[in-house]
């Protein structure tokens, strides 16, 4: 089976070290710590997260004294060309399988492996492949570490953000009365196709009139109709890392019930971006958004968290909302995005993402905020 050396080309950072040695440091102290020998990443998008691989199939076993990633023959020049501060070796059977009869040569300690992703067929494997080894299952332990981004991923995370504004921004002056859900969905995914982006990070959200109020509505053929909202919910794909924004504009012009629930939202949402620095908790900024809406009646309508982290992927730690009194570390990139819906009416969803910093956030999202009447 070829083993092929890590890139020695890698990106270096400011101590010398690429990106990925230095994730790869830092996972070792939580092992340490743990008490845990060596690890099994089979996570995909840990397993990027720790070697900068792009593929689809690979697994990592992390140890005290270096990590091996494990892939098929179809990503033998692929990982050569990506993987960085891993051994790449190149198996026949699956990833999981080599990484774990691996980690199984041992004298029987401790192996921890993702419990949240193994399903019960896939633990009984593992003790299958590594009998002597003490498994030991573990939550979050990568995911945790992904929280606090470095310039590289919030340069990424940035230009996910602008390309998916561009998107939204070129395809709202296309929207017109008779036009399809679908059909302005498929406008903006194509934009964010034709510029650069490897595809939407989620099922792109058009809610039109009364479905406008469905927080996690799904394009229909639905057509759009004069004087009513229309609520635009996208993200992009972007150097592996994603973005996430939502706009909600008015067909026509505004009454003033449609304005006030607006402009509740609006200051919700300025509110909250206010509130974020480091140090604060995802349910502080909670709080704030909601002390808003309660002010105007309508803070039983907001009927889900106030956010969630994003980087690769688009729900990640750390969470924004009621009960998480975990202090927000700074680089962390997070959601803000509180919402009315009011059921046969319609709905009003403002989103962005915001870079936690010590003295205040960084708003990512460069689409105006101000209510737009089309």
């Amino acid at each position: 089976m070829p083993i092929h050396s890590p890139r020695r080309d890698a990106e270096p950072g400011r101590n010398g070290q690429s990106p990925a040695a230095k994730r790869l440091a830092r996972l070792r102290a939580r092992m340490e710590k743990e008490k845990i020998g060596s690890i099994l990443i089979t996570t995909l998008s840990n397993v990027q997260y720790l070697t900068g691989f792009t593929g689809s199939a690979g697994s990592l076993l992390v140890t005290a004294g270096g990590s091996i990633f494990f892939t098929d023959s179809r990503y033998d020049i692929q990982a050569r060309e990506e993987v960085s501060g891993s051994h790449v070796e190149i198996v026949k059977s699956d990833s999981m399988t080599a990484a774990a009869k691996r980690a199984g040569r041992g004298r029987g300690g401790r192996v921890g492996f993702e419990s949240g992703t193994v399903s019960f067929q896939g633990h009984k494997r593992l003790r299958e492949l590594a009998p002597r080894a003490r498994l030991v299952p573990t939550v979050g332990v990568v995911e945790e570490l992904r929280v606090e981004k470095d310039a590289d991923e919030i340069e990424k995370i940035r230009k996910a953000v602008a390309l998916g504004s561009r998107a939204l921004e070129e395809t709202l002056p296309l929207l017109r009365p008779g036009m399809t859900e679908l059909e302005v969905a498929a406008e903006i995914e194509y934009r964010m196709r034709r510029y650069g982006g490897e595809g939407p990070s989620f099922e792109t959200i058009v809610a039109t009139g009364p479905r406008a109020a469905l927080p996690h509505a799904r394009a229909t053929t639905r057509r759009i109709r004069p004087n009513e909202f229309i609520l635009l919910d996208l993200g992009v794909i972007l150097g592996g890392y994603v973005s996430d924004m939502t706009r909600t504009v008015f067909l026509g012009k505004a009454p003033a019930r449609a304005v006030r629930i607006y402009r509740a939202v609006k200051e919700a949402v300025e509110e909250a971006e206010q509130a974020v620095q480091a140090g604060r908790s995802g349910e502080d900024l909670d709080k704030a958004a909601r002390k808003v809406l309660r002010r105007y009646g309508y803070e039983q309508y907001f009927t889900h968290s106030l956010g969630h982290g994003v980087g690769r992927e688009v729900h990640e730690l750390p969470r924004v909302s009621r009960g998480q009194k975990a202090p927000l570390p700074e680089g962390a990139a997070i959601t803000i995005e509180p919402g009315v819906y009011l059921e046969g009416y319609g709905g009003v969803r403002i989103e962005d993402i915001v870079i936690v910093r010590k003295g205040s956030g960084d708003v990512l999202t460069p689409t105006s905020k101000e209510l737009m009447e089309l």
